[in-house]
């Protein structure tokens, strides 16, 4: 069961599904539509439920900022294309990533059945969240996945000073004989930009080495590392 946290700081189980219906009144309320709503929510509960916090529910404000806004459209329908025998491609439409990429997970298993292997592009799309709930049941299926996401330059390189790579994050997973899949999904960075912002808003100082400030000079300090750092 997921967690959840009263304002006395008690810890509360919620069940799954209550926490994935509760999610998908929200995103339908705030301008998605039903399928999109029950994608996300089930993306933000499964990330919940197994400890991703920083793409669980400390995410909605983010999801639901971005679609007040007018930045995402909520409602927007994937577009997919049979673009060659190992290779599909998404037009997300200027929606969120995880609709397109259900929209041809079924056609990706078909391809790399067929073919042996399978390439999967989305473009146009905005916050693909946590990677291992999309590679994990790629794994359940019986096949390898690795999945792969760009991102906003944030990240220092050893001895610099100015962001110059993003986090980069990369997902793998492999199915075992009798076993759960083997599952890894990492940032490219010492830290997870998610988990600096939960440090943040928590209170938190980081370990050493873990971010610098705006003048390039290391910090422990979340809020440094997310104002300009």
């Amino acid at each position: 069961m997921p967690l959840s946290h009263t304002a006395s700081g008690d810890v509360q189980h919620v069940p799954f599904d209550d926490l994935r219906g509760t999610l998908a009144r929200i995103f339908e309320r705030h301008g998605t539509s039903a399928e999109v709503a029950a994608v996300l929510a089930h993306n933000c509960a499964s990330a919940e439920r197994d400890g991703a916090h920083s793409h669980g529910v400390f995410r909605i404000p983010g999801y639901l900022s971005t679609l007040a806004s007018g930045w995402v459209d909520g409602r927007a329908v994937p577009r997919v294309e049979d673009v060659a025998p190992g290779y599909l491609a998404v037009d997300a439409g200027n929606g969120f990533a995880q609709p397109a990429y259900r929209a041809a997970y079924s056609a990706l298993v078909a391809k790399a059945r067929a073919n042996g292997v399978a390439l999967l592009a989305i473009r146009n799309s905005h916050h693909f969240a946590a990677l291992w709930p999309d590679v994990e049941p790629l794994a359940d299926d019986g096949l390898v996945a690795l999945a792969l996401v760009n991102s906003m330059a944030c990240v220092v390189p050893s001895g610099g000073t100015t962001a110059l790579f993003g986090t980069n994050p990369i997902a793998f997973a492999a199915p075992r004989a009798g076993h759960e899949p083997l599952v890894f999904d990492l940032a490219t960075s010492a830290i997870a930009h998610g988990d600096v912002q939960i440090a943040a808003r928590e209170g938190r100082l980081l370990p050493d080495g873990h971010g610098v400030d705006r003048h390039g000079q290391p910090t422990n300090d979340p809020r440094a590392i997310l104002d300009g750092g």
